[in-house]
């Protein structure tokens, strides 16, 4: 829950309500690697805190989670519509975990959730690129489709990094694509399809930089490995899409 940055940095034992006052203004302060405002808003278990560069908790034990998303789930861990979601799929996991980035409601496949505020920050921040693949699932001129996909293209008016395409495989009327990007622009791929003339009838997720999504079912999750974990560390991602 988001409180002001004084009374959580008071309530911590660091320093008065009126010395946090004054850290804040000297700018020895950090939020999320950013200086401070006074009057600012945080939350102590999502955000990552600090003070003269320290984290203002001790490191704790953290959870670190893998969820297939179905499609049909929003991910937000409430919804003011009713709607389903992530949140209800993992529940039983023993902690307070929240999604990194988001897959839209129609979209499926891998999605990261955690408790630490600090590694959120630094796979969502937009200095830390790392790439990202979906099977997609289209209909359309396909020839044409793929030259268009691979660029260049832009969107709202800026510029996207070329995108790694290759046709896969043809289910039915469907072509299967795999896309790669490295931005997490709002429903990039299903735009970038339909400037390709192509239009998306199913969109998985299936790798974050090192992080496969391997044999998960729909709407299980399981605990990352060590290994993932340091290649989520080591790469960063804006994982948004």
């Amino acid at each position: 829950m988001e409180e002001r940055l004084q009374k959580i940095l008071s309530a911590s034992g660091v320093v008065s309500r009126r010395g946090a006052e004054a850290y804040i203004q000297a700018g020895r302060v950090t939020v999320n690697g950013r200086k401070a405002q006074l009057g600012e808003k945080a939350d102590p278990e999502r955000d990552d805190i600090r003070v003269d560069g320290r984290p203002l908790h001790a490191p704790e034990e953290r959870t670190y989670l893998m969820l297939y998303k179905p499609r049909g789930f929003v991910t937000t861990l409430s919804d003011e519509k009713g709607r389903r979601t992530v949140a209800d799929l993992v529940k039983g996991c023993g902690a307070r975990v929240w999604p990194v980035g988001r897959l839209d409601l129609d979209s499926e496949g891998l999605l990261l959730l955690t408790d630490d505020g600090a590694l959120t920050h630094q796979l969502l921040h937009p200095s830390h690129e790392v790439e990202k693949e979906y099977h997609v699932w289209v209909t359309g001129d396909v020839e044409r489709g793929i030259p268009v996909l691979r660029g260049p293209l832009e969107l709202d008016g800026v510029p996207l990094h070329p995108a790694r395409v290759r046709f896969l495989r043809r289910e039915k009327e469907e072509s299967v694509l795999s896309v790669t990007i490295h931005e997490g622009r709002n429903r990039q791929v299903r735009r970038m399809c339909a400037l390709a003339g192509l239009e998306v009838r199913r969109l998985c997720r299936v790798r974050e930089g090192e992080v496969l999504l391997g044999d998960l079912l729909p709407g299980r999750w399981r605990k990352l490995t060590p290994g993932e974990l340091d290649a989520l560390r080591r790469g960063g991602a804006d994982l948004q899409e």
